[in-house]
């Protein structure tokens, strides 16, 4: 039932634009290391090319995904669809991260909505993508996009937020540096 691709094609880009939720697996070189898969939603994905794709990536409470990328590149993304017809998609790759200081940041931030605590674009090369069925995945109903986040980053302000990324965000799990630490 599997399907593999070399890119993604212009049925796949339509399949993730109309997801509300995709979500980000990365993993250390260690064996011992946490594997770490993330969920994502408020319109943060992007499409750049038929090989390229980035997201958004807010402040939260690690940074286990960058910290990964810095140390091996390895990604894969990962789209279900809650509601017929079923289907799972997977985009494997190598990414990396971009940081408010890099010189792509503004080629690359203007795709973007503006999100407050936005912490730095995570781009990613596609090598491979693969569909499966999805006929296990339950359907469910969107009812909308949590605010939360949002707001708490808007309520602690920009210098809150740099100090929050300071406290939390600098070091993995594992003990891996994130690339957001050389900008403290």
């Amino acid at each position: 039932m599997a399907k593999l691709f070399d890119c993604i094609t212009e049925e796949l880009q339509g399949f993730i634009a109309a997801q509300h939720i995709f979500f980000v697996g990365s993993a250390p070189l260690s064996s011992t290391g946490h594997i770490n898969l993330s969920p994502k939603g408020l319109d943060c994905f992007r499409i750049l090319s038929p090989n390229r794709v980035g997201y958004i990536d807010l402040t939260g409470s690690s940074n286990e995904t960058s910290a990964h990328l810095e140390e091996n590149g390895r990604i894969t993304f990962m789209f279900c669809a809650f509601e017929e017809p079923a289907c799972i998609l997977r985009l494997y790759g190598q990414g990396n991260t971009i940081l408010p200081n890099s010189p792509d940041w503004n080629s690359l931030y203007y795709l973007f909505p503006e999100i407050p605590g936005t912490r730095q674009i995570i781009v990613a090369d596609i090598q491979e993508v693969q569909t499966s069925c999805g006929f296990g995945v339950p359907l469910y109903e969107y009812r909308g996009q949590r605010q939360t986040l949002v707001n708490w980053a808007s309520k602690k302000g920009e210098q809150g937020v740099r100090e929050y990324q300071q406290q939390k965000n600098l070091v993995s799990l594992d003990g891996l540096s994130t690339p957001l630490s050389k900008l403290f």
